[in-house]
């Protein structure tokens, strides 16, 4: 008898001709079950003949207990056919993308509960995670095993319904092992496992050098094997983990120093992607039950037939002026416009696509799960309908043109889980370095001048005045930027410079103590030198209050008032910098008590405003350069300042930092490596302070300060020191920071009374 099996459109269909004692399969030119031909060296021209060479009577459609002919199918038809051609792994990968975008947004159900595919969300988990079902089962039965079961099934269900308990039975008769796990967890369970990789490290073990990482199963554990490649600088090692524990530690011995090693790059395993594997595409949009249509403020005419059909097919709708962040937060996004309010305000600028009528897809950076839309059109004859989306779901750019297709692109993403385990040590050849003023023709001639700075070390602060110093003396117009000031105390800082006001009046003006904090002494020379040489001086940052704001409760929380003092336009899609930064954040979570997004955006303010500051005194003053004072963490890869400084005015930069924090190739042009040099000295008067009713009380007076020798007591209220007069903590720290021993100090007091009341007193001492 000769058996021939056809499945098609989820049909088993079967025939029995007669033709010889020995069981085959049509197609496979003669081969038997038995002979172990493995299955993927089976091309796909003699499976594809094997479909087709012969339609008998078909037999019922599959059971209501569940359809998985449909993803066995899938799987012989088009999966395997993909990986004849070497495509295997980008079918796959693009099976779980669908089902990331389509199944796991809330709409996902059983398997056991798919019966037709008539949308999309079924269609991914019907066929698609149905074919991976059937490639993760081949896996673990062997080439084999997996033929000779669908020779069961076709000799057991022919001419009748066919469910998933049948085809279980018939891969358990073929591989004599109870397979009740693996169709329980993949058929009868909803979701596919999500599984993060941690601890990750080389050691020597045994004379081997051995990687060493721990898997975690976010949710019930599943029960799977994990490819696992590990490049060395000798060879590629391919290693199989076998996964079923919530956590579970791995150590794998290998040949040669470790370079990287990636996690199922094949995409073998039924398994959420990682961020960095997955590319925003047009299927994230139409795949989220949370998906808005912003109302364009501007030039909604030319979308208004766009927008008119998109209302009818599921998309909310909601005017661009009245979006907030937690709407983008929420939702993917649909907007209209490369000048778009709110794409200014998510990537601060994007270029303007070609002629024609465009769709380009990003991450939402206030929600790495989700993405935002961008539509684009130069006329309104050029719009096309949204019925198109669905057909360039996998891509995450198209352009039309005369109602053609001129331009698709599908963005990069990674392949697989990897991991970078090449941690150079870098060698620095003492005989060859150069000395900073050696490079001073490169680093003086650039428009912008980022020197960044440890705020605690002196040295950092000396080399900053030395690039200064050069510059006047060179003859360069030039400002002086510093983050340690912020924007709305710019007129203080211009009064002080110009002899208006006095150092103390300056620094109370400017609360420099309360908004910095850092001993004013580490700046002092350079505002003097400035003060001098009549250099601009600008104030960088953004007012304190809004960034805590922020950091406490999101943009959303802003006044009106502080929303205008926003810069016009930010961009949030660096994802290496907010990479960084959560690294950062997840440091001292102990310490923190905000989201990370909001951590996240009110960094992103602080950058963008002293970017802002940067560029708008350069536009205002032309042939001047600047040297901007900031924070390393501001300058570094060029994320924080310079970048978004460049966005904004093409500017050219050069970004010098401190070396003994910070060694890499790509983190800056120039690494300073100076020695470490002691501050100035600043005196401390030696007591504890509390602000109370508007009075500064004595809590405590340390022994052997100042304080003590004068004659303080604890309880005294502090009126004044000298002339100064006293009438917060940060009046003391004015007062204190320019003092030199042996200077005379007069301290007037109130006293508490024997009974009741207080009493001024006078007090003389010594610093």
């Amino acid at each position: 008898m000769h058996i021939v099996i056809i499945f098609l459109s989820g049909v088993l269909l079967a025939h029995a001709v007669q033709a010889s004692q020995d069981i085959a399969v049509s197609g496979l030119t003669g081969t038997s079950f038995t002979n172990s031909r493995p299955l993927h060296q089976t091309s796909s021209i003699e499976f594809n003949n094997m479909l087709r060479v012969w339609i008998g009577d078909p037999v019922d459609k599959a059971s209501k207990e569940g359809n998985g002919l449909a993803g066995l199918i899938a799987y012989l038809t088009d999966l395997m056919p993909a990986e004849e051609k070497g495509e295997g792994w980008q079918y796959r990968k693009n099976i779980l993308l669908d089902y990331e975008n389509y199944g796991s947004t809330g709409k996902e159900f059983c398997h056991k509960d798919f019966l037709d595919d008539n949308d999309a969300v079924s269609q991914t988990i019907g066929k698609g995670k149905g074919a991976m079902l059937f490639h993760m089962l081949r896996g673990f039965t062997g080439d084999e095993v997996f033929v000779n079961a669908l020779k069961n099934l076709m000799q057991a269900k022919k001419y009748q319904q066919t469910s998933w308990a049948d085809i279980r039975t018939a891969f358990e008769q073929a591989s004599g092992e109870n397979l009740e796990w693996f169709f329980s967890q993949w058929v009868d369970r909803k979701g596919i496992p999500e599984i993060e990789i941690s601890d990750e490290r080389v050691t020597v073990v045994h004379g081997m050098q051995t990687i060493s990482f721990q898997i975690i199963q976010k949710g019930e554990p599943y029960r799977f094997a994990l490819p696992v490649t590990i490049k060395t600088d000798k060879r590629e090692v391919k290693q199989i983990v076998n996964i079923q524990q919530e956590k579970e530690s791995f150590e794998i011995p290998v040949e040669g120093n470790p370079i990287e090693v990636v996690f199922d790059r094949d995409y073998d395993v039924m398994r959420k992607l990682v961020r960095e594997e997955s590319p925003p595409q047009i299927s994230g949009l139409l795949g989220d039950l949370n998906k808005l249509l912003v109302i364009p403020d501007e030039e909604s005419e030319k979308y208004s037939d766009f927008i008119g059909t998109l209302k009818k097919t599921g998309f909310s709708a909601q005017e661009e002026s009245a979006i907030k962040d937690e709407d983008i937060r929420s939702h993917s996004l649909l907007l209209f416009g490369y000048k778009n309010r709110l794409v200014k305000r998510l990537f601060g600028h994007i270029d303007m696509p070609a002629s024609g009528f465009s769709v380009s897809v990003r991450r939402n950076p206030l929600n790495q799960s989700k993405v935002i839309a961008i539509v684009y059109t130069d006329t309104k004859e050029n719009v096309q309908s949204p019925e198109i989306l669905p057909l360039f779901a996998r891509y995450s750019f198209v352009r039309f043109r005369n109602g053609q297709n001129v331009e698709k692109t599908a963005n990069e993403a990674a392949r697989g889980i990897g991991l970078n385990l090449y941690k150079p040590v870098f060698t620095i050849q003492p005989r060859k370095l150069s000395k900073l003023e050696d490079d001073f023709d490169n680093i003086l001639n650039k428009p912008v001048i980022y020197a960044g700075e440890r705020h605690m070390n002196y040295e950092d602060h000396q080399t900053q005045m030395k690039i200064i110093m050069n510059l006047y003396e060179r003859g360069h117009k030039f400002a002086i930027g510093m983050e340690m000031f912020q924007r709305p105390f710019q007129k203080d800082i211009d009064d002080y410079l110009s002899g208006t006001l006095s150092e103390k009046e300056f620094l109370k003006r400017t609360q420099y103590f309360k908004r910095w904090q850092f001993d004013y002494n580490l700046y002092r020379e350079i505002i003097e030198y400035a003060k001098t040489k009549k250099i601009p001086v600008i104030a960088l940052n953004l007012w304190t209050e809004i960034v805590k704001k922020v950091s406490t409760d999101g943009i959303d929380s802003l006044t009106d008032i502080e929303r205008g003092e926003l810069p016009d336009s930010m961009d949030m899609s660096d994802e290496d910098y907010r990479n960084r930064l959560e690294e950062v954040f997840n440091q001292h979570k102990s310490r923190e008590k905000i989201p990370f997004d909001n951590f996240y955006q009110a960094q992103i303010l602080w950058d963008e405003t002293m970017a802002r500051s940067v560029d708008e005194f350069l536009r205002k003053n032309p042939g001047y350069q600047m040297i901007v004072l900031a924070g390393a963490g501001h300058i570094i890869y060029g994320s924080g300042i310079p970048k978004r400084a460049y966005r904004l005015n093409q500017k050219d930069y050069v970004i010098i930092l401190p070396g003994g924090d910070f060694i890499d190739t790509d983190i800056g042009d120039y690494l300073i490596a100076a020695e470490p040099v002691a501050p100035p000295t600043t005196l401390k008067l030696g007591v504890v302070l509390k602000e109370q009713e508007r009075n500064v009380e004595i809590e405590k007076v340390i022994p052997g300060s100042i304080a003590k020798s004068a004659g303080l007591e604890k309880g005294d209220i502090l009126l004044s020191l000298n002339d100064w007069k006293i009438e917060d903590i940060d009046d003391v720290n004015i007062f204190m920071f320019d003092k030199k021993r042996g200077e005379s100090i007069t301290i007037k007091v109130l006293r508490k009374k024997f009974l009741v009341g207080y009493k001024e007193v006078v007090l003389n001492g010594t610093i």
